[in-house]
């Protein structure tokens, strides 16, 4: 039983990372229907340059207290983790907006290999220790064990949802994200931005993944130029591939509705597998 709950509790703060991760990932897919590869790259930088300021405030002030030494740094990771997503989006994915779906998506690979080497560059292709700046005596919970930094990872991340819940549902911005999401064109007409509100989306996104980075980073105990690798890819696939399966099962039914209607058998209509498989092969083209 105590392996069980020490289990629950490992997979709790794991979760806590990929589910911030992954916010960032469907925001921006669900509005413009493109996969970020360069998101995992962009916690890397906050990780990075949390782990610069702490380094430099212990330097600078060393009686400053661990708890506020990481605030700051996570604070101005977040700025810049902010600022970096919005020059990819507005240099590298808005001049591809209107292009066939490949060239935004081998533009956002590359821009993932021009993050981890300037990153590289800039920090050194070296493993650097993260500071642990909160008190390690571990919580005891019934058998199981957790230490600070995991109770602040799981309290971070239900603060950042219960502000983004409130964001999308409750504020102007909320309504503007998802009326663009429904009908960027149509959102258009009715006076909202859609540039402005992908950029703020971008934005959003950078935050959560700035906070899972130096969370991340926290838990455990070391910082590179290659992390946001593997959580950055974790996250991916499932936008992709459940829009593939939903424009599969569209152009299904709508292939099965075309082919039942009498007028359609009348002139000769294709066969429903024919029509299936011909509009399977589009919508796998344009979904990925």
């Amino acid at each position: 039983m105590d392996i069980l709950l020490q289990q629950i509790i490992n997979g709790l703060v794991l979760g806590s990372m990929y589910a911030l991760i992954a916010l960032g990932y469907t925001m921006v897919y669900g509005i413009i229907n493109l996969i970020n590869f360069a998101h995992g790259e962009v916690l890397m930088v906050g990780a990075l340059t949390s782990w610069t300021i702490i380094g430099l405030m212990k330097d600078g002030m060393p009686n400053t207290p661990g708890w506020l030494i990481l605030l700051i740094a996570l604070i101005i990771a977040c700025v810049v983790a902010a600022t970096l997503n919005f020059v990819i989006e507005k240099v590298a994915y808005r001049p591809l907006r209107n292009s066939p779906k490949l060239a935004p998506l081998i533009t956002a690979i590359g821009m993932s290999i021009l993050l981890q080497t300037l990153a590289m560059i800039i920090w050194k292709p070296t493993n650097k220790a993260y500071p642990n700046l909160l008190p390690t005596d571990p919580i005891h919970v019934g058998g199981a064990v957790i230490s600070p930094t995991q109770v602040m990872i799981l309290s971070v991340t239900a603060f950042s949802l219960v502000v983004l819940m409130w964001l999308v549902n409750y504020t102007k911005l909320g309504r503007a994200m998802r009326a663009t999401a429904e009908n960027p064109r149509v959102a258009a007409l009715m006076g909202i931005r859609p540039d402005m509100v992908i950029s703020a989306t971008f934005i959003i996104g950078a935050v959560l993944a700035a906070i899972a980075g130096v969370m991340y980073a926290s838990n455990y105990g070391i910082a590179q130029h290659a992390m946001g690798f593997l959580p950055g890819l974790k996250p991916s696939p499932r936008p992709c591939s459940a829009a593939s399966a939903t424009s599969r099962a569209r152009w299904s039914a709508a292939s099965c509705w075309v082919s039942s209607r009498p007028s359609a058998r009348a002139t000769s209509a294709p066969s429903p597998v024919v029509c299936w498989a011909a509009t399977t092969a589009t919508s796998s083209r344009s979904s990925c």
